[in-house]
Order: structure tokens, then sequence, then C-alpha cells
């Protein structure tokens, strides 16, 4: 009897989660992203880091069709999504969230999330009716807030909770659209290390069919979560690699780490 090929050997065999090919976008004589060629694999914890204005947020915009590139391809699991909008890349899997959040201050996060799952069912239209009557909305809200740990505050007003909470509800919502690619900007922008610790370690603990890129500014995080990373510096990817790889480069140290990561 063959023995079944091993989960890293399968895993090499699909396409990226997530890709880019030659992307480039222009505002008039300013490029703000030049050629990207860039992977995200299937499961994988990559960073994206780079100074103020490397077009981090732009390539992440250019990736989940918030911005029209002005050129090159996006690709969703070896699928061109370019012409795609934006919410029909949610549909196929592409889910983000933003620097600052957007929730409904009023509702509490079980409220929030078992909407947003009925959305994705296909009956948050009738928003009130389909959360007191659809068990499976409600249970499979429960268990996203309790994957994130947030079932001791699931029925507290979202804007009673610590900011750090809110951006795990944020984090919540996304993962009631069920993504393959979670894309996340900045998502400790503004928490207190404690709670953007926290935040992390139920990133960490995401299923593995989830692809995660996220932008972050503190190094600590980057190198303790993160599998890989990528430098972007004017528009272009300046280096990738693991994060020994990255902070023990010379010129990503002088154009960005500085001297205290070696």
């Amino acid at each position: 009897m063959t023995a079944a090929p091993a989960p890293a050997v399968l895993a090499s065999t699909l396409a990226p989660a997530l890709s880019t090919e030659r992307l480039c976008r222009s505002f008039g004589a300013l490029a703000v992203a030049s050629d990207i060629d860039f992977v995200l694999p299937q499961g994988a914890r990559h960073a994206l880091i780079g100074p103020n204005g490397a077009g981090k947020s732009t390539l992440i915009n250019l990736m989940t069709g918030a911005l029209e590139p002005s050129s090159g391809r996006v690709l969703l699991n070896g699928a061109d999504v370019t012409p795609l909008p934006a919410e029909a890349r949610v549909k196929r899997g592409l889910v983000r969230t933003f620097q600052i959040n957007t929730l409904f201050p009023e509702m509490t996060p079980m409220e929030a999330t078992t909407l947003a799952v009925s959305e994705r069912l296909g009956f948050g239209g009738n928003m009130w009716r389909a959360v007191s009557a659809c068990r499976q909305a409600i249970d499979e809200a429960a268990v996203i807030l309790e994957r994130l740990g947030l079932a001791g505050d699931a029925r507290r007003p979202t804007r009673e909770l610590a900011y750090g909470r809110q951006r795990l509800v944020e984090i919540a919502l996304a993962l009631a659209s069920q993504p393959r690619v979670l894309l996340l900007d900045e998502p400790a922008a503004g928490v207190p290390a404690k709670e953007s610790a926290e935040l992390f370690r139920a990133l960490a603990e995401l299923p593995r069919d989830i692809a995660v890129l996220f932008i972050e500014h503190d190094m600590e995080l980057v190198f303790r979560f993160a599998e890989r990373i990528t430098v972007l510096v004017s528009g272009r990817i300046l280096r990738e690699g693991t994060p020994h790889e990255i902070a023990s480069d010379p010129l990503v140290r002088e154009v960005y780490l500085g001297s205290g990561h070696v």
C-alpha cells in the first residue's frame, strides 16, 4: 500500500493563497507601487513592514480591490481577480481589516458577529429576524468569539470594551466571512502593549487554512509572530526572508530597523 504524501508535499502543490504579478500603481508621475511580485503561500503568517509612506496600505488596497492597479495582476488561489470589485473578492475569501475600526458601538460582539455570519449565509437583509431565528448563525458566532477569547465580552456593548478588545471584535467580523486570506492593516495600532500581545496570541491560534498577511510597526510583535517578512520601501520590495534574515540584513537595518535589531 502506497503511503500518503506528507502534508508539506501536498501544500507545495497548491496555488499560492494570494499573489501579485508586476503590480503597479501611479498617481500621475508619482509611482506608489512599482512592479511588485509577491507570493503569500497557503497558511502563511507573513508581515509587511517598511517606513511610513513605503506603500504598505496601498499594496493592501490593490490586493483587496479598494484601489485599481495601473498595471499588473492580483491572483487569489491562482485565479485572476484583478477585474473584480472588493465585495466579489470578499466572497472568494479575501478579507481585510483597517487601521481604524468601523464597529457599531451600541451593538454587542455577539450581535455584530451573528449579523456578519447571517450576511454571509444570505439572509443579512432581514437582520433582526435572522438573529432571533437562525441558530446556525448564532452558534457560529459563538465559536468565533470563543476562539478569539471574547466569549466573556460577547454580550457587552462594544463601546464598553477596551480598544484592544474592539480590535478583536473587528477580527471576529472578518472571520465571520470565512476567509481564506486575512489581511490586517496595523491591527495593533493604538492598542496598549499588553492588549496587543493578547491580540497577536489570538491571531497565532487561527486555523492554518487561513493565510495571514499583516502590516505592523511594532517589531517585537513582527519578529514574534511572522514566519516570513517582506520589507517595502518607496513602493518596491527591498527584501523578503525569515525574521532572522531580515533582522540581520545590513540594508534593512540601514533603511528601517536601525542598529537595535541584529
